[in-house]
């Protein structure tokens, strides 16, 4: 299966924009909420993501792929399964909040190594904080991070944060994407 935009759409449409009032994980407040975990664990939506993913990827050199659990956790298997039906090799890893307490005591979990080139994933990208932490951490157990890739980029400055910390910044939709303007203060 292909990577088809429109079916993406389409399904954060049913199953994850949601309408209200909400206070999102950076803190702010908005009208609108957008769980992408109601697509990256539904079978279809989190093929289209990862097809998408690495069709976005298509150009960059990477041996890794990963981003903070618990939200990066199928995003990242994923991407891993449809990179392996492609015939592509990669290692996964998954960013602790906490470093681990007992056994390996540390923040990366998974095969990818120190001095590895990966890629970070989020599902959601407001200000690009938690994609940034996890990248943070990627650094300090030795890899080279190159960029960071977004399921839907809410164009509310993490774009510009990322880009500011000298990563590449995609994403597979915006905010736009829903006839939802941006604020204007981003």
């Amino acid at each position: 299966m292909n990577y088809n935009r429109t079916r993406l759409v389409e399904l954060f449409y049913q199953k994850a924009l949601k309408f209200g009032q909400f206070t999102l994980a950076s803190g702010k407040q908005s009208s609108y909420y957008l769980d992408g975990k109601q697509i990256s664990l539904h079978s279809e939506g989190l093929q289209q993501v990862s097809e998408g993913l690495l069709d976005l990827l298509s150009d960059v050199e990477f041996d890794g792929f990963g981003g903070m659990s618990i939200g990066a956790d199928p995003i990242v298997g994923g991407v891993l399964t449809a990179a392996a039906i492609r015939g592509r090799s990669m290692s996964g890893f998954l960013v602790r909040k906490e470093a681990k307490g007992h056994g390996t005591k540390r923040y990366i979990e998974g095969p990818v190594q120190p001095g590895s080139s990966v890629v970070i994933v989020d599902d959601v990208v407001t200000t690009g904080g938690s994609a940034l932490e996890a990248a943070d951490r990627a650094i300090e157990f030795g890899c080279k991070v190159l960029g960071i890739v977004g399921v839907i980029d809410r164009m509310e400055g993490g774009a510009k944060n990322i880009l500011d910390r000298g990563f590449f910044f995609r994403s597979l939709l915006s905010i736009s994407d829903f006839g939802i303007a941006p604020p204007t203060n981003s």
